[in-house]
């Protein structure tokens, strides 16, 4: 259900005065191995976007996402567009079209729109507004400096606030303080979109707050001579180059990085950086000089992103964070382990391990290890079953990429019927999308090496059809798509969610637990 705008601006006012604290950069410093843990932040669904549109933006995005991991033809920018077209004529009619779009089908994109935004993120909603307390000001100095807003928790290292000016209450919701030593927040945009945590770079250490995505392979930020493909600057970020760093290497050679939504490109270069005080002298990745609107706009809260798959996807033909810190005898393993929380949940308590499993996060009697069956450095798993209520739905012989940058689950459409079929009051929409009660009590699972991973109905459940009637029906979180095989699936947070997942680079396995 979602609150009245005075409701929640009340609520976020309270919250912001037992929140308050400030973010303080971590020197870089020498450490024995160990594993360090990063709170997780939320982030929310911008409140004025259609859910359904809110749906077929998760839906495009999957598409290209699940093409580029399976090494299948990508749908193309047309097809896609003419998807989200189709989506804006049921709900707006004609009047949305003609408002929205121009003759040959190119958004218009007028100022203040948020329906339909040209800048989306690479989860595929809407980029919403920037949080920062004055143009100029990263995220992290404007959190420094106290900012406006209410509902965030207190952060790993104190990192404190909420959505810190009056446009953006209810973007991004911070973590709290991590149980674990040597550890961060993990802060959450949006309605459980994108998982965020502040790592350090440069001399002297700069705070850059970078979304964690263990479906891609590549870490990079934003450069100081960035330019937006949409024109102009790279926006109101944080940016690492010669001038802020003196530690800053330019090695001459280039890279590109193809997302489900959005692009970058730019210089491989080697800088010092710092991840949750663990750190890297001299580390390879990249600085993009280039950044597509989807990564340039204000309205993008993140300064970058680490990928966490295996580097064998990595376009920068580059080790990834956690192998640099296992070969640096940093960590002891090449293990990254994620918490993720739900917004609805308000325990803020997200969290990314390096080096290990962090056990008081789940119950170790439910934990199973499972072979990566992915050649390309994905981390994709054999699905045992899938039941709804407890019933088998018959689905045998099933893979899953469990995808951290992908919100929903999307499946074969034939797949996603069956399960659907299983669901009291179901229905598709016809688009390929299936909206379910709001009111849903029915249980899906996934099973895993004989475990059962139970998913919360909230999370089927997605978002209201009709905001003004919670109690009516809802956008699935399960939907399906032209993706590829039909017998893999792309499983995103709509299920990660409700499980401890771990993966090991090493033994080239994931892990699974029931969450405690």
């Amino acid at each position: 259900m979602q609150l009245s705008h005075s409701l929640s601006t009340l609520l976020a006012g309270v919250l912001l005065m037992f929140t308050i604290q400030l973010v303080e950069a971590a020197p870089f410093v020498e450490r024995q191995p160990s594993f360090v843990t990063l709170p997780l932040k939320r982030v929310q669904m911008a409140r004025d976007v259609h859910p359904q549109i809110y749906l077929q933006q998760h839906m495009n995005r999957a598409y290209r996402r699940y093409a580029r991991m399976t090494g299948r033809e990508e749908p193309s920018r047309r097809e896609l567009q003419e998807r989200l077209e189709r989506r804006v004529l049921e709900i707006e009619g004609p009047e949305g079209l003609e408002k929205r779009f121009n003759r040959i089908g190119v958004p218009r994109y007028l100022e203040g729109e948020s329906r339909l935004e040209k800048r989306y993120n690479r989860m595929g909603v809407p980029a919403r507004h920037k949080a920062s307390a004055s143009k100029g000001a990263s995220l992290l100095e404007a959190k420094k400096k106290g900012g406006k807003g209410g509902k965030g928790a207190q952060g790993a290292q104190g990192a404190q606030g909420g959505p810190l000016d009056d446009t953006n209450t209810a973007d991004i919701t911070f973590a709290n303080a991590p149980s674990a030593d040597d550890s961060l927040g993990l802060d959450i945009e949006a309605q459980d979109v994108g998982y965020m945590a502040v790592v350090q770079m440069g001399t002297p250490p700069q705070d850059f707050l970078i979304l964690m995505d263990s479906g891609s392979a590549d870490l990079w930020v934003g450069a100081e001579n960035c330019q937006s493909e949409g024109g102009g600057g790279c926006g109101n970020h944080k940016f690492l180059g010669a001038q802020s760093s003196s530690s800053f290497v330019d090695t001459g050679k280039q890279f590109e990085v193809q997302y489900g939504t959005g692009e970058v490109s730019g210089d491989i270069v080697q800088d010092d950086i710092s991840i949750a005080g663990l750190a890297l002298q001299g580390h390879t990745f990249g600085v993009a000089t280039t950044e597509s609107v989807d990564f340039s706009s204000d309205d993008t809260p993140f300064d970058g992103l680490m990928g966490l798959a295996q580097s064998t996807l990595s376009e920068q033909n580059t080790p990834t964070p956690i192998e640099s810190l296992a070969s640096a005898g940093l960590v002891p393993e090449a293990i990254v382990s994620y918490k993720i929380s739900r917004l609805a949940d308000n325990k803020n308590d997200g969290e990314i391990t390096f080096g290990a499993l962090d056990n008081t996060k789940f119950d170790p009697n439910t934990l199973v290890t499972v072979p990566n069956v992915n050649q390309d450095g994905f981390w994709e798993a054999d699905l045992d079953a899938a039941t709804v209520n407890g019933v088998d739905t018959g689905l045998k012989g099933r893979t899953t990429i469990l995808d951290t940058g992908t919100t929903l689950m999307v499946l074969p459409a034939d797949d996603a019927q069956t399960i659907h079929d299983q669901i009291q009051g179901a229905k598709s929409d016809g688009q390929g999308g299936f909206t379910v009660p709001c009111t849903l009590t029915d249980t899906v699972a996934l099973t895993y090496n004989g475990q059962v991973f139970e998913i919360d109905p909230r999370d089927i459940a997605f978002s209201p059809v009709d905001p003004n009637d919670p109690n009516g029906d809802c956008v699935s979180g399960i939907t399906s798509g032209n993706i590829g095989g039909a017998t893999e699936w792309l499983v995103g947070d709509v299920f990660l969610k409700n499980a401890y997942f771990s993966t090991d680079v090493g033994k080239n396995t994931l892990s699974l637990a029931k969450l405690v």
